[in-house]
């Protein structure tokens, strides 16, 4: 076995995983307004979009996550680098090669870069979580929150590019992120990596769904995630259309300053995480959520609704990697099968959520104009709508990690680790 120092560049190649995972779930969304505007796609359709993404990434979770355990990582997180590359490219193309249905080719590369992404989130948590450190924990969150530091530099860069070279260049800039998972296909051809538990030794998938602690994790992080992703997902479109913010102060108020908040709460439990009590955490934090929800709602204040769209995101921050440090603590022989059921639950609550935003403020604004005044359109009346519907994600992630928290389980058993 390698020594802690050999594994350094694995540790860097998985926060730029991270990075890329950051890419091709949060780019397209900061293109919203501009593919409405400019390919006539409605709320629906956008919001079909992230639906795609994210059914792509559970349907890629769930068939590979036997062939990984089988096989090891390397395969896997090595293509998912490629296609991810591949669908980012074909998207920023898609008016070009497909201008007869410009709607399927952006599902067509939507799916291809979501399966590099599907990939990516089976195979990146369980790598980091077989390298032998004393405290999983802390290496789980400041993975993640790399996240969300690429969520900010995404942000940030495309909405400069933007402002600066003009919206009809959106395909460039999508070009250039595709340069990032091209590097990194080549630093996972030669890190070290390592399993931590022998396939012969790793709990059979049957015995983990009847496990009353993996079941309630897994809607907990379904919750989580829909909880998390809704309000990242919608929040510029709601600071842009429903606050009727200009887009590039949209973007950096909205998706921007929360991605921001997210990282900050994932880097503050990497370093003081060991002494605080995970579950309790995270029960707290979606009740604050769930409060930030209804502020941003009903708020007649404008600033009021941006700070509450922005804190929501550190209280979020460890719904998803405090529930997979949880389930690995408590369930430790699961091996890959659990990181991909997790991960599969965790990518329909990030599919559904901001499906349902995006098909609610349709409903909301064809369907109940007679209800806004003169201060309001029927626009901004429908987001605001849809995200007092959301507020349920963190309420329902309140009482999983509720009753999670209070579910008996066995806690440390020795694990066995070997080089792959």
């Amino acid at each position: 076995m390698g020594n802690k120092q050999s594994y350094k560049w694995t540790i860097i190649a998985c926060y730029i995983g991270y990075f890329v995972q950051a890419t091709v779930i949060n780019l397209v969304p900061i293109l919203f307004v501009i593919l409405r505007e400019s390919y006539g796609l409605s709320y629906s359709e956008l919001g079909a979009l992230v639906l795609i993404n994210f059914v792509t990434q559970v349907i890629f979770d769930v068939v590979f996550s036997k062939p990984v355990d089988k096989y090891g990582f390397r395969p896997f997180v090595v293509v998912a680098h490629g296609i991810c590359a591949l669908g980012l490219i074909l998207f920023a193309l898609t008016p070009r090669v497909f201008n007869g249905n410009i709607f399927g080719g952006f599902i067509f590369s939507t799916i291809i870069f979501s399966g590099g992404g599907g990939l990516l989130e089976l195979v990146i948590s369980p790598i980091i979580d077989a390298i032998p450190s004393a405290d999983k924990a802390t290496a789980m969150s400041l993975l993640h929150s790399f996240y969300a530091w690429g969520q900010v530099t995404i942000v940030i860069v495309t909405t400069i590019f933007l402002f600066y070279f003009g919206i009809d260049k959106w395909w460039i800039i999508m070009m250039i992120w595709a340069i990032v998972p091209v590097i990194n296909f080549f630093i996972f051809m030669k890190v070290p990596l390592t399993q931590k538990v022998h396939e012969s030794k790793v709990m059979k998938i049957r015995e983990l769904i009847r496990n009353p602690i993996f079941i309630v994790a897994f809607f907990a992080i379904m919750l989580g995630a829909a909880s998390e992703v809704s309000m990242n997902q919608w929040t510029a479109t709601f600071m842009e259309r429903g606050l009727l913010i200009p887009k590039v102060v949209g973007d950096m108020l909205g998706m921007c300053f929360f991605a921001i908040m997210l990282g900050i709460g994932r880097a503050i439990y990497g370093v003081y995480g060991s002494k605080v009590n995970i579950n309790k955490v995270m029960i707290l934090g979606s009740l604050a959520a769930a409060l930030c929800y209804l502020v941003v709602a009903i708020s007649p204040y404008n600033w009021v609704s941006i700070i509450a769209c922005g804190i929501c995101g550190i209280f979020v921050s460890l719904l998803w990697p405090g529930t997979l440090v949880v389930a690995s603590s408590r369930l430790p022989l699961a091996g890959a099968s659990m990181f991909a059921l997790l991960a599969a639950a965790g990518d329909v609550g990030a599919a559904i959520g901001p499906w349902i935003v995006g098909k609610i403020t349709d409903i909301a604004t064809n369907n109940w104009q007679a209800l806004s005044s003169f201060s309001i359109n029927p626009e901004q009346l429908g987001l605001r709508i849809a995200i007092l519907v959301a507020a349920i994600f963190p309420i329902l992630t309140m009482i999983f990690h509720n009753i999670l928290k209070n579910i008996k389980g066995k806690e440390n058993i020795n694990r066995t680790e070997s080089v792959c």
